[in-house]
């Protein structure tokens, strides 16, 4: 277990697989007896293939409290729909939904734990709203006087730091801090860049301790064993992420509607142009009306594309975006976030201003790339200091 209370810095042994944070019992059940223990986690949260919550209650660990992210402790609730305060049925333990009508824990809440506990994999995206989580947890520790132990995964995007860094004035609920689209860290090192960039509310820092992964690098392949979230609910959709959820910034289906999501993009208007089809419905818990609903849409499949190319260049792909901007009959529609409930406007998603205005200029993609710096390479120089694993 590593302290930052006070600068330690962190050491593993070679395994020869990686452990996660939660995998290593050993280095932190001693540190929760005898205390009264609160858990932020979903379906991600597991030791081998049982939840973490189920595991260390059956340890004897005095759990008093749960709270539940975006879609929920279990699992079960769609994207953006508010989650209720619950009593879990398998447990008995209270739920509290830090997705609702609240997004930090009161002094109510924390009243009776000695010790909060952090463990959700993430996908090592600005938009995916686990760090947003994260850092709201990590203010209420600090303003209630608690110690946050958090169990790091790994990044399975962690080789990808690319996109422009957010332009503050379009911070939002899917983007809260000045980082690029793909961050390239662990949530152990976004709390660490948390605290020491001064990005918690007053620039407060939170008592941190920190299990790390055991055998990790960024840049090591890592496939994750439970769904992060109901529509990232492959392998191939996590790896595609930071490249594709920037079409939820545009007037096209981005596979939600489908058991595929965020690998297959389309729209009605495609008819003729692709020759590839298929029709949103309604599923519960994942989408409840996506765009074109009950609607052909015609466009790209990326199920089968090879993810390795990501990896080879290093790069978001943005000849997506561009190939179907410049393919759209109806060019005036493709970023009218006016069109649908289901779009986000595009420079909220990008977190730039500029971006919209390139595509529909047909700017070349390295003058795009160009516009990124120097904020991006800033980033990555800053980034370095706050890494667990090479």
């Amino acid at each position: 277990m590593i302290n930052f209370n006070a600068g330690a810095q962190v050491s593993w042994e070679q395994e020869s697989e990686i452990l996660t944070g939660a995998d290593q019992t050993e280095k932190y059940l001693p540190y929760l007896e005898g205390k009264k223990v609160a858990i932020m986690a979903n379906p991600t949260s597991i030791i081998g293939e049982r939840h973490l919550v189920d595991s260390l209650q059956s340890l004897g660990v005095e759990i008093v409290k749960v709270f539940g992210p975006e879609h929920g402790f279990r699992g079960n609730v769609g994207a953006g729909v508010h989650v209720k305060d619950e009593i879990d049925s398998k447990t008995g333990i209270p739920i509290v939904s830090l997705y609702g009508s609240k997004r930090k824990p009161s002094k109510e809440d924390l009243s009776e734990v000695d010790l909060l506990i952090y463990d959700l994999q993430d996908v090592g995206c600005r938009f995916y709203t686990n760090i947003n989580a994260l850092a709201r947890l990590m203010e209420a520790c600090q303003e209630h006087d608690l110690e946050l132990l958090i169990l790091d995964r790994p990044n399975p995007n962690g080789y990808l730091i690319d996109g422009p860094v957010l332009d503050m004035k379009y911070k939002s609920g899917i983007g809260q801090f000045p980082l690029p689209m793909s961050h390239g860290l662990t949530v152990a090192e976004f709390a660490l860049m948390a605290n020491g960039e001064g990005w918690l509310k007053d620039k407060v820092q939170c008592k941190l301790k920190i299990i790390p992964v055991v055998n990790y690098a960024h840049a090591m392949p890592y496939t994750l064993p439970v769904s992060p979230s109901p529509n990232l609910n492959t392998q191939q959709a996590v790896l595609l992420y930071p490249s594709t959820c920037m079409f939820e910034g545009t007037y096209i289906n981005h596979g939600r509607g489908t058991y595929f999501p965020f690998t297959v993009f389309g729209s009605p208007a495609y008819k003729g142009i692709y020759s590839f089809s298929y029709i949103p419905k309604s599923i519960t818990g994942m989408s409840k009306s996506p765009l074109f609903m009950d609607q052909e849409c015609f466009g790209l499949d990326l199920r089968d594309y090879n993810t390795d190319l990501l990896r080879e260049t290093g790069q978001i792909n943005l000849k997506w975006i561009m190939e179907l901007y410049k393919n759209s009959p109806e060019k005036e529609k493709f970023f009218d976030g006016s069109l649908s409930n289901q779009m986000n406007n595009i420079e909220i998603q990008i977190g730039s201003g500029l971006f919209r205005q390139q595509i529909i200029e047909g700017v070349p993609e390295s003058e795009i790339r160009a516009s990124w710096e120097p904020g991006l390479s800033n980033y990555k120089s800053m980034r370095k200091q706050y890494l667990l694993y090479p």
